[in-house]
């Protein structure tokens, strides 16, 4: 049985930093790419960022990049978010998710929600102003 766990989620004041991490069971963690993504309620997941299978490829949403850093260790089956200088519309919460690396890739999939197979249950962020 496959399982996502985020954890790390937390009220943050603006201009502050925190880290999320996913830690996953159940999969040969290596053979998937890993995202996150967030949601606030009453919208739609939106994609934050990506990293392949390796951890030599990223992607990030324009809205985060600078601030957010995205990285895995194979070994501990952990995929992490480090997010400096958070802002309030940074406020949601982020789901890891897994895509098996044996897909196919490009043309903005790595945005969408249902490319993915895994999903974790999410970790709430709140940036207060």
């Amino acid at each position: 049985q496959v399982q996502l766990v985020e954890s790390g989620g937390g009220l943050v004041q603006a201009g502050g930093s925190l880290r999320l991490s996913c830690v996953a069971s159940g999969l040969t963690f290596s053979n998937y790419r890993m995202g996150w993504f967030r949601q606030v309620s009453g919208k739609e997941r939106e994609f934050v960022a990506v990293i392949s299978w390796g951890g030599s490829s990223t992607i990030y949403t324009d809205s985060v990049k600078g601030r957010f850093t995205i990285s895995r260790d194979n070994s501990k089956n952990t995929v992490s978010l480090q997010m400096n200088s958070l802002k309030p519309e940074d406020t949601a919460v982020y789901y890891c998710a897994a895509r098996r690396r044996n897909l196919a890739w490009g043309d903005g999939i790595h945005a969408a929600v249902d490319a993915y197979d895994y999903w974790g249950q999410g970790t709430q962020l709140t940036v207060s102003s």
